[in-house]
C-alpha cells in the first residue's frame, strides 16, 4: 500500500486553510496547539465522575436525594466499581491502541477515539434524562468510554515525538503535558458550572466538548513531516536527492525518484510488545508508574468527594465549591510538570528526578491530610503543593521517557517505537489508575486515614522502583560514561 499524491496525506484543513506553504516551524506549532487542545479534551471529560460524585451518593443530606443504584450505603462502593470499570478498559485498551497507533493513520485513529469517547459520555449524562436507575447501564457506559479513551495517549506521544528531537525533550513536553491539568481543570468547572441545571449535563457538556476536538483533529493535525512534505525530526540521514528545507537538520524534504514526496502515514514497521519491553528502561518505568497514577488517579476521582465529606475550617463544601476548589490540584500540577522536566533536563536524569519527586510527596500528603482541614487558606496551599509533587514525575514519565525510550538507540533501521512504548507504560500505569480509585472507594467508608496511608505507600513504592536506574545514573554522571540502562534518563540526540 502506497500513497499516490501528496494531497492523501494533508490534512482538509491545512489544505483550505493556507493560502501559501506554511513552514516547518508553523506545523510544530500547529501540532503543539492540536495535541495539546486534544488531550485536554479528554481529560477533561474524564472529570465529570467526581464531581457529581457527592451528588449521586450524599452523605450529609437525606440518601432519597442521591441516584439510585448509587444512593444506598454501599454507594462509594459501587462508585469505586464504576471508576475502575472505565480505567481497567482504558488500560486494557491502551496495550492495543499503542500498536495500532504504530500502524494506522494516527489522525484518523486519534480523531475517531476522540468522537467516541464524546458520545459514550454523553450517554453516561443521558441516564438522568432519561432517568435510568440500573447499574449495569452506568458501567457499560464507562467501559465503551474507557475503550475509546485509550485511542489518546498513545497517538498524542507519537505525534509530538515524530515532530519534536530529544533537545530539551523535558522541558518541551513537561510544558506541553500541562495539557492533563488543564484538562483537569476545565473538566471540573465545566461540569460544576452546569451542575445546578441536573448531573447529566456535567457529562453532556464535556462529551461535546471533545467531539468538537476530534473534528479538530480530523481536519487540522499532521502525525508526520512527512504527510506535508518535511523528513521527520528524528532523521538523521536523508538520500542523495534529498532537498534542504528551512533547517537543515530537522527539515528536510525528501523526494523519490519518481518525484513523489515520501509519506510516513502508512508503511511504518511497527515492533512487537514484547520487543518493545525489552528495550532497556520499558519495565522499571512502567511499573513506577503504576504506583504513581494509583497516587494521582485517587485525587483526580476523589478529592471533590474527599473535600465535601471533610470539615474544612469548621464547615463542610458544597458540591460546587468542593468541584472548583480540586482543580487547585491541578494547577500545583501543571507546574509540577514544567518544573520536573526542565530539572530532568538540566540533570540529564530522569530517573532520579522522577523519584526525588515522589518521595517528596510522601510527606506532603501527610500535612495535606492533617493540617489541610484547619482553614481554607491552609487547605489550597497544600493541595497545590501535593498536586505538584504528585502530577510532576507522573507528567516527566508519561512524556519525556516514554518519548525517549520509544526512539531508543536499540531499535534498528525504520522501526518506531514510540506508540508502542507510550502505552505499555502509560497501559501499565492506567492499571494503577483502575486500582487506587477501587481501593478508595472500599477504605473510604472506613476513614481516610487508611486512604492516605495507601497513597503514601504507593508513593514510596513507586520511588523505589527506579533504584537500580537511579544507581546508573548516578554510575554515568560519576563515571563520564553512559549506562545502556540510563538511555532512558536523557536525552539521546540532539
Amino acid at each position: 500500500m502506497s500513497r499516490h499524491c501528496d494531497l492523501c496525506a494533508t490534512p482538509p484543513g491545512i489544505l483550505l486553510l493556507r493560502a501559501k506553504e506554511w513552514n516547518y516551524h508553523t506545523h510544530r506549532y500547529m501540532v503543539l496547539f492540536i495535541t495539546f487542545l486534544a488531550y485536554a479534551c479528554y481529560h477533561a471529560s474524564r472529570k465529570p465522575t467526581g464531581i457529581v460524585k457527592s451528588v449521586l451518593c450524599p452523605e450529609h443530606e437525606d440518601p432519597k436525594d442521591g441516584w439510585i443504584p448509587f444512593n444506598g450505603y454501599d454507594g462509594p462502593s459501587k462508585l469505586g466499581e464504576i471508576d475502575v470499570a472505565f480505567l481497567a478498559c482504558y488500560s486494557i485498551g491502551m496495550y492495543v491502541a499503542g500498536h495500532l497507533g504504530d500502524t494506522l493513520d494516527l489522525r484518523l485513529f486519534l480523531a475517531s477515539g476522540m468522537i467516541g469517547s464524546g458520545i459514550f459520555v454523553g450517554l453516561f449524562g443521558m441516564g438522568y434524562f432519561w432517568n435510568v436507575h440500573c447499574f449495569w447501564f452506568y458501567l457499560s457506559m464507562q467501559m465503551i468510554a474507557g475503550m475509546f479513551q485509550a485511542t489518546g495517549w498513545p497517538s498524542v506521544v507519537a505525534v509530538i515525538g515524530n515532530w519534536f528531537g530529544k533537545r530539551k525533550r523535558g522541558l518541551i513536553m513537561g510544558v506541553w503535558n500541562a495539557h492533563t491539568s488543564v484538562g483537569n481543570i476545565c473538566g471540573s468547572l465545566i461540569a460544576a458550572s452546569v451542575l445546578d441545571y441536573g448531573w447529566g449535563w456535567s457529562f453532556v457538556a464535556p462529551g461535546a466538548l471533545i467531539v468538537f476536538g476530534g473534528v479538530i483533529v480530523f481536519l487540522f493535525l499532521a502525525p508526520y513531516p512527512e504527510d506535508v512534505g518535511f523528513s521527520s525530526s528524528s532523521s538523521s540521514s536523508s538520500s542523495s536527492s534529498s532537498v534542504h528545507v528551512a533547517d537543515d537538520k530537522e527539515a528536510l524534504v525528501h523526494i523519490t525518484g519518481d518525484g513523489a514526496l515520501r509519506h510516513a502515514s502508512v508503511n511504518r514497521k511497527g515492533i512487537g510488545l514484547v520487543e518493545a519491553c525489552m528495550i532497556p528502561g520499558v519495565i522499571p518505568f512502567a511499573l513506577c508508574l503504576f504506583f504513581a497514577k494509583l497516587v494521582a488517579y485517587t485525587f483526580l476521582y476523589w478529592l471533590p468527594f474527599y473535600l465535601t465529606h471533610t470539615e474544612i475550617g469548621g464547615k463542610y463544601m458544597s458540591v460546587k465549591s468542593a468541584g472548583n476548589l480540586s482543580a487547585l490540584f491541578d494547577v500545583g500540577g501543571i507546574v509540577g510538570g514544567i518544573l520536573a522536566g526542565y530539572i530532568s533536563d538540566k540533570l540529564n536524569a530522569r530517573a532520579i528526578t522522577a523519584a526525588s519527586f515522589m518521595y517528596a510527596a510522601i510527606p506532603s500528603m501527610l500535612l495535606y491530610q492533617h493540617y489541610g482541614s484547619v482553614s481554607i487558606n491552609a487547605n489550597i496551599g497544600l493541595m497545590m503543593v501535593t498536586g505538584l509533587l504528585v502530577n510532576g514525575p507522573y507528567a516527566l514519565i508519561t512524556t519525556a521517557v516514554s518519548a525517549d525510550l520509544g526512539t531508543h538507540s536499540s531499535l534498528r533501521g525504520d522501526s518506531r517505537a514510540l506508540a508502542t512504548v507510550t502505552a505499555i507504560i502509560d497501559g501499565t500505569g492506567s492499571v494503577g489508575a483502575a486500582v487506587g480509585p477501587l481501593l478508595t472507594g472500599f477504605l473510604s467508608t472506613r476513614g481516610w486515614t487508611e486512604v492516605f496511608m495507601m497513597l503514601v505507600v504507593g508513593a514510596f513504592i513507586a520511588g523505589l522502583l527506579l533504584s537500580r536506574l537511579i544507581i546508573a545514573e548516578i554510575g554515568e554522571r560519576s563515571s563520564g560514561t553512559q549506562n545502556p540502562e540510563a538511555t532512558a534518563s536523557q536525552p539521546l540526540l540532539e
